[in-house]
C-alpha cells in the first residue's frame, strides 16, 4: 500500500491547520489548497486518497470544485468529504448530488474527521 495522502482545502488557514494536524496524527501526508481552482490542479498532480473540501471559498466554491473533480477521469475516484459551516440538510443533500461521499459540519471534532477516512480505506 502506498502512502496515504489527503488534500485539505479551505480558505481559512486556521481550518487548514486544524484538519492537517488531525490527519497527520492519523498517519496521512497532507497537501493543502486554499481555493477551488488550486484543488483541481493539486488533485491531479498529487492523486490524494481523500479530499476534505470547504464549500464557501472565493473564485470557485466547493460544490463547483467537487463537480469538476467527479467529472474528470483522472480524479473521479477520489472520495470527497465536504467540511463546511453550511450545516442544513439541504446543503448535505446538495453535496451528495455534486458527488461528495461525506459531509462534516463545522465546528467538528477530530473523531468526525477520522471517521470519514474509513470511506477512503
Amino acid at each position: 500500500m502506498g502512502m496515504k495522502k489527503a488534500l485539505v482545502v479551505d480558505d481559512s488557514t486556521t481550518e487548514l491547520a486544524n484538519i492537517k494536524s488531525i490527519l497527520t496524527d492519523a498517519g496521512y501526508v497532507v497537501i493543502t489548497a486554499s481555493s477551488g481552482k488550486d484543488t483541481l490542479e493539486k488533485a491531479k498532480a498529487e492523486k490524494p486518497s481523500i479530499i476534505f473540501l470547504d464549500i464557501v471559498m472565493p473564485e470557485m466554491d466547493g460544490y463547483e470544485a467537487c463537480r469538476s473533480l467527479t467529472q474528470d477521469p483522472a480524479t473521479k475516484d477520489i472520495p470527497i468529504i465536504f467540511v463546511s459551516s453550511k450545516s442544513q440538510k439541504a446543503d448535505k443533500i446538495w453535496g451528495q448530488l455534486q458527488g461528495a461521499k461525506g459531509y462534516v459540519a463545522k465546528p467538528y471534532t477530530a473523531d468526525q474527521i477520522i471517521d470519514q477516512l474509513k470511506i477512503a480505506a
